[in-house]
């Protein structure tokens, strides 16, 4: 196969699992981290293959988004096996795609990147930020029926894995300061940066316009 044939075949394999997602990782969502992560790829020199391919894969395993994290993992790493790619390139897929969720930066857990998983870690969180990630915080929260706003309710610090994934104790505008808020400043790469530092102003003035307007402010 061409590598053009292997893109097709991991694009249908994500269609097939994520296209009809409701929570705001469906393939707008995909499409937009593909994107970004060729757009990021050549800004660093990096042959954007491999970053494309885990691009179009990264939720395909994301445990909030699957049943059985483990049988998803062996089912993909048997699609790539079968699609002809070498047994490097599954590897670097699969350690890209198992550790760039937020998730993986609690409880202290050290994280080795490489220059792909930067590359693709950056391109999705980049779609947490500016307008578009202030419409899917507010989309993933309503799909799991989360509160709006408590101003009794702090934004948790410190948070372990568990509780990040508990949404009981999280509020919509929460998660912004619990997560969002932080991902610019966790950037790996110069062009991640830069369009971070931009995404991260939209988000700060929805949240003081939200505050303002919630207490009649304006």
């Amino acid at each position: 196969m061409t590598k053009e044939q292997q893109i097709t075949a991991v694009k249908r394999y994500t269609f097939h699992k994520l296209g009809e997602d409701k929570s705001g990782h469906g393939m707008d969502h995909i499409n937009r981290v593909v994107k970004m992560a060729k757009k990021i790829a050549e800004s660093e020199g990096i042959d954007t293959f491999l970053p494309v391919v885990a691009a179009y894969l990264h939720d395909t395993i994301d445990e909030k988004l699957v049943a059985d994290v483990d049988q998803a993992k062996e089912e993909l790493r048997n699609y790539l096996s079968e699609n002809e790619f070498n047994d490097d390139d599954i590897a670097t897929i699969m350690d890209v795609i198992a550790n760039i969720s937020f998730a993986h930066t609690l409880d202290d857990q050290k994280i080795h990147l490489s220059i792909v998983g930067k590359i693709v870690r950056d391109a999705d969180w980049l779609d947490a930020l500016g307008a578009i990630g202030t419409i899917r915080a507010i989309y993933y929260g309503g799909a799991h029926h989360q509160k709006i706003y408590d101003p009794r309710m702090a934004p948790r610090t410190n948070m372990s894995h568990d509780e990040y994934r508990n949404l009981d104790n999280e509020t919509i505008i929460n998660h912004f300061y619990e997560k969002i808020l932080t991902l610019a400043d966790m950037m790996q790469t110069a062009t991640g940066q830069k369009i971070a530092a931009h995404r991260q102003e939209v988000i700060k003035n929805f949240l003081k316009e939200f505050h303002d307007e919630w207490n009649a402010e304006m």
